[in-house]
């Protein structure tokens, strides 16, 4: 599994005119790719991250003043995580993360699990992180959806498990 995680101040899905998913103030907003090898504990595995990786600073208001970490090898912004701070969540899922444009001009989408495997592997990260007590939004499977966010900092990394 992979995900592209932004730390925002807001991000809303809207799916045909209506907003399904939003999250106001600070959060994570996570597109989750899903590849065939892919399983229910490596959901698990990514849920868990998703709560515990720290990715805002001391206070929380996302201003990458704060810091530091472990002997001062951390970044900006990575004192906190979701779970210490009660944030929520946006999780989307997105199989073009596994989309590979190396050769020609189109990208393949082959290392793209297909829908009857990602979805509930998608289903499973939400899930998991709801057990953990996270408050998550989420888009709707397979639609084509307008997402909207206004990333802080900007802060991105990519976790992959």
């Amino acid at each position: 599994m992979r995900a592209v995680v932004q730390r925002v101040s807001g991000a809303s899905v809207v799916v045909d005119g209506e907003t399904v998913g939003e999250i106001r103030g600070r959060g994570l907003c996570v597109l989750v790719g899903v590849t065939h090898d892919d399983t229910k504990e490596k959901a698990e595995r990514l849920a868990r991250k998703l709560w515990t990786v720290r990715l805002f600073d001391g206070d929380g208001d996302g201003d990458g003043e704060g810091g530091g970490g472990e002997g001062g090898a951390a970044g900006p912004g990575s004192e906190k995580s979701c779970s210490d701070l009660g944030a929520p969540l946006m999780v989307i899922s997105q199989f073009t993360l596994y989309g590979d444009a190396r050769k020609g001009r189109r990208p393949t989408w082959n290392a793209a699990a297909p829908g009857e495997l990602a979805e509930p592997l998608v289903d499973e990260v939400v899930a998991r992180l709801r057990s953990l007590g996270a408050r998550v939004e989420t888009g709707r499977f397979g639609a084509d959806m307008k997402v909207s966010l206004t990333n802080d900092g900007p802060f991105t990394v990519l976790l992959e498990v």
